[in-house]
């Protein structure tokens, strides 16, 4: 028994979600995708892949003769756009997976906090950039105390389309709450780079992580590199691109500033590389896969809860 989700947003983000469901799931069932171009690609690709397509957004899914067996429904579309989606859709009692940076809900990063949000009805996938470094600083905090976190998403500036660019200040801002909140940061900061590079280069995310200097550096590393295996569970291409480094810092005021300490401090840097799938977008497009993977896995793992239920 299948559990039929829906999926609003025909762009980029959208479309992949929905061949991935297709692809990879057993438990899921895409039962619309929603749109509001009707000729849109995602759209159009729905259509020949047997897909049921709205094009008339929201409005159109809530009134349309299969909307009753839905039970997800998954939000690709903006910030400003899902707070209208969630407007509409929190009277039906439908479960609600947020791929923008609105955070009207939890966030939810799936290797970390999943389990803390099983019946939430709106929780919200922070940004690529926050699914690929919120578990390293979570994993750090496991073992020290993070005083402030630090990471820089580059990625492909042929992957990031309208919905990313109109999303810019939304992202870094998320971004940094989701390091703090779900990740244990004291205090963090998120800095987003469009690499115009050709050919594209692969999404590629820093992060630095200022701990007490007297922290075991290979009680890290082992926590680090558990929870990038964990990630890689649901996102394949998502890996370290090299050793972790520690560097021990003496007290200095900038990094007072940032740490709020004028303790002695490590320095703990992380360098990942997120290759995507391509399984509607680019292999370089990781930023949107590792978003689609993780809303996938919290899409599966709420079904799976709803069997248990009987919901």
């Amino acid at each position: 028994m299948t559990t039929k989700v829906a999926v609003i947003g025909s762009g980029n983000i959208g479309t992949d979600l929905m061949i991935k469901v297709m692809r990879l799931s057993t438990t899921l069932e895409v039962a619309a995708l929603v749109g509001i171009d009707p000729d849109s690609d995602g759209l159009a690709r729905a259509g020949r892949l047997g897909v049921p397509v709205i094009a008339d957004g929201v409005a159109g899914l809530v009134r349309s003769p299969g909307f009753d067996d839905v039970e997800i429904v998954f939000d690709a579309t903006s910030a400003r756009a899902h707070v209208a989606n969630d407007a509409v859709l929190r009277p039906t009692g439908r479960r609600v997976v947020d791929l923008t940076p609105a955070a009207i809900g939890p966030y939810v990063v799936p290797v970390v906090n999943l389990d803390e949000h099983q019946d939430t009805p709106n929780i919200n996938m922070v940004t690529c950039g926050g699914q690929a470094t919120v578990p390293i600083v979570a994993a750090v905090s496991r073992v020290a105390d993070v005083r402030y976190a630090e990471i820089v998403a580059s990625i492909a500036s042929r992957s990031a389309g309208p919905g990313t660019r109109a999303n810019i200040d939304e992202f870094t801002e998320t971004t940094a709450r989701a390091l703090e909140a779900v990740g244990g940061a004291a205090r963090a900061k998120a800095i987003i780079v469009l690499n115009p590079a050709e050919p594209p280069l692969v999404m590629r995310d820093t992060v630095h992580c200022l701990v007490p200097a007297g922290t075991e550096p290979e009680r890290i590393r082992a926590a680090i590199e558990t929870m990038v295996a964990d990630v890689a569970g649901y996102v394949p291409g998502y890996r370290l691109k090299q050793q972790v480094q520690f560097s021990t810092l003496t007290s200095r005021p900038e990094l007072a500033v940032l740490a709020g300490t004028d303790e002695d401090l490590l320095q703990v840097s992380v360098f990942l590389e997120v290759e995507g799938a391509a399984h509607y977008l680019p292999a370089y497009a990781g930023n949107l896969d590792i978003m689609t993977s993780a809303a996938l896995r919290v899409g599966e793992q709420w079904a799976s809860r709803m069997g248990e239920n009987g919901a």
